[in-house]
C-alpha cells in the first residue's frame, strides 16, 4: 500500500494542512518548510493525486480541448493535430494538462459534451478549434462565464476571445495569384458552409474574380468534408463541367491532395493542364507530387497564441476579451506554373 499524506507529514514534522499547503504551493509556507515537505515526498515516493491538489487549489490546471463533430476530421485531417502542437507546446511549459473531449456516444452532441466538461468542474478554461454560423457552444461558455478561446471567429459580436487569420484576404491572396498567372476559370473547392472559415474563404474567392471584372459562376464551387475524398469527389464534379476550370483554390490543403489525385486519375498534369493552390500548408504539402503551392496559415502559431491566451485569461479573468490575427504568406511549389510569378503579396519559393 502507498505513502499517504499523513506518512509525508510525519516524516516532515509537520500537518497534514501543511503538507497540502506546500502542494498547493501556498505563499504563506516558509522555504525550509516547503524543502522539508519535499524532501520527505521525495523519500516516500509521494505523488500528490490530482483530483485532490485542485480541492485545494479549486482550479485544476487542465485546459478543455473540445474536439468539433465529426470527430473523425480531427485525426484525419492534419490541421487540427498540428494546431495541437501547438497549444500543447504553450501549456507544458505553463504547467497545464489538456483534457481533450472526444465522446462520440449516443446523445453526445457538441453542446452536451462541452456542458458535461463544464459540470465536471475538471477544467480551468475551454479552447474551441473551430466556429460554425449557428454556433451554440459560444453562449453556452458565455453564460457560464468560463476563460475561453476560440480558434477562428464567431459569427456574431460575442465576449469571447478568438485567434485567427484574415481567412477572406487569404483567399483573396491566392484567387488573385492564379488569376495573375492567367488563369480565368478558377475553381473553388471548399468546406462545409456551416463553418466561418469556409464562409470566410469563399467570400474572399469571390471578392477576387468581382475584382477582376470575372463572371462568378456558381457550378465552379463544390463544397464538401475537409477530407482527402472530399476533395477527390469534388474535383471530379469540377473536371466533367463542359468547359473545365485550369485552376482550383482548394481551401484546405486534403482538399487539395484529393482533387490532385482526381485530376491525375483523369490524365491531366500538373501544373501543365492544371495548377492547384492549397490552404493551409501543412507539412505534407511538400511531399505531394508535385510539391503543392500552398497558403501558410501558421497553424503552430494560431495554437500557440490561443494557448497564451486562454492561460493568461485564466491568471488574469479581468483582462477582458482578445483577439488576435495570426498573419498568412503564400508558398509557392511546382502545383502552379513554374514561370516567375507576378503575385506581390507575401511569398515563400520552396
Amino acid at each position: 500500500m502507498g505513502n499517504n499524506i499523513k506518512d509525508v507529514a510525519s516524516l516532515a514534522g509537520v500537518s497534514p494542512s501543511t503538507v497540502s499547503r506546500v502542494v498547493a504551493n501556498h505563499p504563506r509556507i516558509s522555504q525550509e518548510t516547503r524543502e522539508r515537505v519535499r524532501a520527505a515526498m521525495k523519500e516516500l515516493d509521494y505523488h500528490p493525486n490530482a483530483i485532490a491538489r485542485s480541492l485545494v487549489k479549486k482550479t485544476s490546471d487542465t485546459i478543455g480541448l473540445l474536439i468539433p463533430s465529426p470527430i473523425d476530421q480531427f485525426f484525419l485531417n492534419p490541421f487540427f493535430t498540428e494546431c495541437l502542437r501547438g497549444i500543447t507546446s504553450v501549456t507544458q511549459q505553463a504547467g497545464y494538462d489538456v483534457l481533450l473531449s472526444t465522446a462520440n456516444f449516443t446523445g453526445f452532441n457538441d453542446e452536451t459534451r462541452l456542458q458535461h466538461m463544464l459540470g465536471s468542474k475538471r477544467v480551468d478554461g475551454v479552447i474551441l478549434l473551430s466556429s460554425k454560423i449557428h454556433d451554440p457552444l459560444i453562449p453556452i461558455l458565455e453564460e457560464n462565464h468560463v476563460p475561453s478561446v476560440l480558434i477562428g471567429r464567431p459569427a456574431v459580436s460575442s465576449s469571447i476571445s478568438w485567434v485567427n487569420n484574415d481567412n477572406q484576404k487569404a483567399a483573396y491572396d491566392a484567387t488573385t495569384y492564379l488569376l495573375q498567372q492567367g488563369h480565368h476559370r478558377i475553381g473553388f473547392l471548399g468546406g462545409s458552409q456551416d463553418l466561418v472559415v469556409s464562409v470566410d474563404r469563399l467570400a474572399g474567392y469571390h471578392a477576387a474574380l468581382r475584382d477582376a471584372s470575372i463572371t462568378l459562376e456558381s457550378n465552379l464551387i463544390v463544397s464538401a468534408e475537409f477530407l482527402e475524398e472530399g476533395g477527390y469527389t469534388g474535383m471530379m464534379r469540377l473536371m466533367a463541367l463542359a468547359e473545365r476550370p485550369t485552376a482550383i483554390v482548394a481551401s484546405d490543403d486534403v482538399l487539395g491532395f484529393g482533387a490532385m489525385r482526381a485530376a491525375g486519375e483523369l490524365g491531366y498534369r500538373i501544373p501543365e493542364d492544371l495548377a492547384i493552390v492549397g490552404f493551409n500548408d501543412i507539412p505534407l504539402a511538400k511531399m505531394a507530387n508535385p510539391p503543392m503551392t500552398s497558403m501558410n496559415v501558421h497553424i503552430d502559431e494560431l495554437g500557440k497564441v490561443a494557448a497564451e491566451v486562454i492561460i493568461e485569461q485564466i491568471s488574469q479573468p479581468s483582462r477582458g476579451k482578445r483577439t488576435v490575427i495570426i498573419q498568412h504568406d503564400l508558398v509557392i511549389r511546382r502545383s502552379c506554373s513554374s514561370a516567375a510569378p507576378p503575385y506581390f503579396g507575401s511569398v515563400i519559393t520552396s
